[in-house]
Formats: structure tokens, sequence, C-alpha cells
């Protein structure tokens, strides 16, 4: 019988603000977290994140490579974050060059279970749950459905 090579969850090599309040189990590393941040259980932070000051990140998220998330922020459950835009026809396999980034404002709300591709979002933008954004949001407003689209 085989055994997996076995990678536990963990918070490692994360620089902290103060007063920050985590949930475990998560899987942060690598990142950037500002003063005052929550970040709920399930959630998984990879390497190269900057999360600013006063932003939940509920449960059950993801945020990959390459994302700046600003201050006052609101990320809901099960949000996904994608850098890879298949842009050769599949996935990148490794290939980072690949890979594009996401930038989000300050005082975004992105409800529950919406996936946010590389893209930049202005301030002061509220994303509809279960919404899938594909393009930049450079005026603030609430924006939902399939592509989003500005309600």
């Amino acid at each position: 019988m085989n055994k997996p090579e076995i990678h536990q969850a963990a918070i490692r090599d994360v620089v902290f603000g103060a007063g920050v309040k985590v949930v475990e189990p998560c899987n942060l590393y690598g990142c950037t977290i500002g003063d005052d941040c929550f970040v709920g259980p399930f959630t998984e932070i990879q390497k190269g994140v900057v999360i600013g000051a006063r932003t939940r990140v509920q449960s059950h998220a993801f945020v990959c490579e390459l994302v700046t998330i600003g201050d006052d922020c609101f990320i809901g459950h099960g949000v996904m974050f994608i850098n890879d835009t298949f842009s050769t026809g599949g996935p990148a396999r490794g290939r980072k060059e690949l890979w594009r980034e996401t930038v989000i404002g300050n005082r975004v709300s992105i409800g529950s279970n919406a996936t946010i591709l590389p893209v930049k979002i202005a301030d002061d933008v509220v994303i509809g749950a279960g919404s899938v954004v594909t393009k930049d949001i450079t005026t603030a407003g609430t924006y939902a459905g399939n592509p989003a689209r500005r309600l």
C-alpha cells in the first residue's frame, strides 16, 4: 500500500497587523494581513497576498497568489479568487508567468460564492452573491450576475 505525501494546514510566515482574529483550521502562508482583520475557518490565503486593515475574510474563501485586497473590505463565505485564466487553452501547470493579478479597492464587499477572475475593482463596490467578475470594475456601484454587470 502506497502512502501519500501529507501536508498539514498551517499558519506560517505570515505578517500580522495588530488585533487580527483567525479561526482555525485555515491555511495561511507567506501573506500579509492588516490591523483588525478577521479570517474565518477553512480559508486559504496564499503567499504574496496582501489584505488591508479591517477586512473580513469569511469561511471557506480561497485567496490565491497575486491578490491584493484593500481596507475595510468584506469577502463573503466561499469566495474564490482565480489567477490562472487558462490563456493557453488549459491550466498554466505552475507556469507563473501566465498568471494574472487581482487588485481589490477599499470598502469593497463581495457576496458569498462569488468568483473573481484577475481584475481590478474600484473602491466602494458591492459584488452580489454568486456573481462571476470577468472584467475590471472602474465605477463604484453594485454588480451582480454571470458575468457581473452594474445594476
